[in-house]
């Protein structure tokens, strides 16, 4: 059974059908030399282990998981490609404990018995202790998962358990709270770079046979986004390719050939990087939502950091579609949620469908403009005090500083809204908020000159012929207009 790791698992010890002589070790399939090379090129002990460094300083609990100091039950929590299953078998390696490992792909609830009731006798007689290897430990059912809550609480079995899923979702609580749970992170360039030389000159893998052109490297690392096993895959295919064709070095042409995908050319430190996402964006705001796509899948095959793609939308959301179209900002934090839930490459539907709601809504940039002026005058020394009327007055001796003298309720007027001061002397009557008349934003575009003029108590204005009349009653809380009336003769106070 094949784990989302560096290396292929085994049948679990003594399971029935498991070859005599197979060579595997503690559960684990030994590597051969026809063997994949992410198997062949797993690292022979933790010092081999890279990209987790914050979690390989000395007493740190993967390094005492490793090295067996402690029987403490693990959840791994990573990315495919992050070393889950790598960690698994050092622990099968370095301590002298019995080990199992099993996959959630293809085990049931009978099988986790058998290993426990093993376990327990063995550790009745004095046996060695037994670490129970589960990967894809998410795709247990909550009765699966029930079944070894009586085994870790009295470490019966030590649990080592890998997931790629949130396991505060993934995992019940029970077992959750009887495990350390610990988050490995997708492996940074450098780190992926890294194996792959290793990779290039180790005797375990091409054993400098073949050499690794510098752009041919960057292009293995990028199709890599992190998953360490994809990158060596992808260099053994374009190590094969070379060979076939008589050359002595991988370059880039062989390395596209090999893996049928071309080097997109993008440096995420680059001016690449800032003009594909300048255009990225530029093309959403002009509405532009196929040019949008484009860009967004260069950035993805590019292997961008999905996290900066999500937040780039999230700001565009309130910055160039705002109150036109309210539910963008809430589509786009959704999205961004989606890339650290689900990940991905399966996050790249959230995302697109975030970057066609954003490209095809109404735009209004009203909430930049409306907070950029408000900062110049912040920034330019303008506003005085608070009004007095609007000081917290909760506190013993403020009523008699004067503190909420005058300050009116808006729900005890029938429209929900009162004459009142809210701003400082020196900026009353300054407008910041100048709505557009696009999508959503027209409806507010309408009431706002209403809204202002009750606020700051200024007279209706008068009626023109053939106008529709100011109506009394609440306005979406305040007064109605009918017709074109005060929605069009305050057009520019609105920002019309």
């Amino acid at each position: 059974m094949e784990s989302d790791a560096l290396f292929t698992l085994g049948e679990p010890a003594g399971a029935p059908g498991a070859p005599a002589g197979s060579g595997g070790v503690d559960g684990f399939t030994a590597a051969r030399a026809d063997s994949p090379l992410p198997v062949r090129m797993r690292p022979a002990g933790i010092d081999e282990l890279v990209g987790q460094d914050h979690l390989l300083a000395p007493g740190a609990p993967l390094r005492q998981l490793v090295e067996g100091a402690t029987p403490m039950s693990v959840i791994l929590w990573g990315p495919p490609g992050s070393g889950k299953t790598t960690i698994a078998h050092l622990v099968a390696r370095a301590t002298d404990r019995r080990f199992v490992a099993m996959s959630a792909l293809t085990a049931g609830v009978k099988d986790v018995r058998a290993v426990i009731e093993t376990a327990r006798r063995q550790r009745r007689s004095g046996g060695p202790p037994t670490v129970l290897f589960i990967d894809e430990v998410h795709r247990f059912s909550k009765t699966q998962q029930d079944s070894l809550l009586a085994a870790v609480e009295d470490r019966t079995v030590t649990l080592l358990a890998a997931t790629t899923e949130n396991p505060y979702f993934s995992v019940i609580s029970p077992l959750l709270s009887r495990c350390v749970l610990l988050t490995l992170q997708a492996l940074d360039d450098d780190a992926v770079r890294g194996l792959l030389r290793r990779a290039v000159t180790d005797e375990r893998g091409l054993g400098g046979t073949l050499t690794l052109a510098e752009e041919a490297e960057d292009h293995l690392v990028r199709l890599a986004g992190g998953d360490v096993r994809k990158a060596l895959t992808a260099l053994e295919a374009a190590a094969a390719t070379a060979t076939a064709v008589g050359a002595g070095r991988i370059d880039l042409a062989v390395a596209e050939q090999a893996v049928d995908v071309a080097a997109v050319r993008y440096d995420r430190d680059g001016d690449a990087h800032y003009d594909v996402t300048s255009a990225f964006i530029k093309s959403m705001r002009g509405s532009d939502v196929d040019a949008a796509l484009h860009w967004l899948a260069r950035m993805l095959v590019a292997g961008e950091d999905a996290r900066f793609i999500a937040r780039r939308m999230v700001i565009f959301a309130s910055e160039d579609v705002g109150m036109a179209d309210p539910t963008a900002l809430t589509v786009a934090t959704a999205a961004a949620h989606a890339v650290e839930y689900v990940g991905l490459p399966e996050a790249q539907l959230n995302l697109a469908q975030a970057v066609i709601h954003l490209a095809t809504a109404p735009k209004s940039n009203s909430a930049t403009t409306a907070i950029g002026a408000a900062v110049a005058d912040v920034r330019a020394g303008r506003g005085g005090a608070v009004p007095r009327g609007l000081r917290d007055a909760h506190y013993s001796g403020a009523r008699g500083l004067g503190h909420g003298a005058g300050y009116r309720y808006p729900h005890d007027d029938h429209r929900g809204v009162v004459t009142q001061q809210y701003a400082p002397d020196d900026l009353v009557g300054t407008d910041y908020y100048r709505p557009s008349g696009h999508g959503a934003e027209r409806a507010v575009a309408t009431r706002l000159p209403v809204l202002r003029r009750i606020v700051r108590g200024l007279p209706a204005p008068a009626a023109r012929a053939g106008a529709g009349a100011v109506t009394g009653g609440p306005v979406g809380g305040a007064e109605q207009v009918s017709g074109a009336s005060e929605g069009g003769s305050d057009a520019t106070e609105g920002g019309q």
